[in-house]
């Protein structure tokens, strides 16, 4: 697979723009390689490039960039120094987002791809919600060769104990499914509300086409996540593993096939409502696959799965700029 490159501004309409097309569990991205930081990589292009039937198609936009030549990167610079390339995130609509989890694999594999990681030491990647660090792993014998783990960075509930106490800290009203529903607010360095159903109907029953009504409203919007319980089991190294499955509504996109970080919440949450004694790791079965979620002893998440390149392309962004 040859590399991807930012050719020029898009300002200036440079005709020739070649990008990867990848996805983790089928949460699917547009990947550019912009080590440089030469790509005015404007909200208008993102839409374009997302746009499933005028441009390459995606839930998102993903650039790589060293972190040198981004202001947005200089928080994870001072986090930690060793965070020397910038996953520059942005959702389909052109909103920027913190991050996403499916998505950092795939910009992990891309590194691996250009050669800026060798794919065996800890890569370590700044993103608008923290650095996060990521290492291949074995994968589960269904999956393919190799998974990638990333180390999520903190998590918390932001109603905290009282939420927990209560299970619930808000309300959602989803399209299709009668009354409004509790939800569990969890933040994994992005917002989520967690609502958990009664079965895999009323899971199917949902129309997340839809836009889930929130109360009280998150000024800056969140991601919902629908989730039934499938219970637990012991693996073969004697490890209590729980199971659940889940739908998701991102914020800026959409539903899509899979959110790396709302699977985290959805098993943070689903552990919360177990209480003591519940699993510390979860498979999350997602219309696109299955991720697996650890919760680790220093307050953080892991997140591990799949990640997927399965093409390059080469747009020809006057093209794409000139459709209405």
């Amino acid at each position: 697979m040859s590399s991807p490159t930012a050719t020029g501004h898009v300002q200036g309409r440079s005709t020739r723009l070649t990008v990867s097309k990848g996805h983790g569990t089928q949460n699917d991205f547009v990947l550019i390689d912009d080590r440089d930081a030469a790509l005015d990589l404007t909200p208008d292009l993102v839409r374009r490039l997302a746009d499933r039937r005028a441009g390459v198609g995606g839930d998102g936009v993903i650039r790589l960039v060293a972190s040198v030549h981004l202001p947005a990167a200089a928080p994870s610079l001072t986090e930690d120094p060793a965070a020397t390339w910038f996953m520059d995130y942005h959702n389909g609509d052109g909103s920027t987002a913190e991050m996403c989890g499916n998505g950092v694999r795939v910009v992990a594999l891309l590194a691996e791809r250009l050669g800026v990681w060798d794919g065996r030491s800890e890569l370590v990647l700044g993103t608008r919600a923290g650095v996060r660090r990521v290492r291949r792993v074995p994968a589960p014998d269904q999956g393919p060769a190799e998974w990638y783990s990333v180390d999520m960075g903190p998590w918390h509930l932001p109603g905290g104990p009282g939420a927990a106490a209560a299970g619930a800290d808000a309300e959602v009203e989803v399209d299709g499914l009668p009354v409004a529903r509790a939800a569990l607010r969890v933040d994994v360095g992005n917002p989520h509300h967690v609502v958990a159903l009664a079965d895999l109907a009323e899971l199917s029953a949902a129309r997340l086409h839809v836009a889930p009504h929130v109360t009280p409203a998150p000024a800056a919007g969140t991601n919902v996540e629908l989730v039934v319980p499938l219970g637990e089991s012991t693996d073969a190294d004697g490890v209590l593993v729980g199971r659940v499955r889940m739908r998701v509504h991102e914020r800026g996109v959409g539903e899509t096939r899979s959110c790396g970080t709302g699977a985290c919440a959805a098993a943070l949450a689903v552990r919360t409502w177990a209480g003591a004694g519940a699993p510390d790791v979860w498979l999350v079965d997602v219309p696109g696959g299955t991720v697996r979620v650890t919760v680790l002893p220093d307050g953080h998440v892991e997140l591990a799965g799949p990640a997927v390149l399965v093409a390059d392309v080469d747009v020809d962004v006057e093209a794409l700029l000139a459709v209405p």
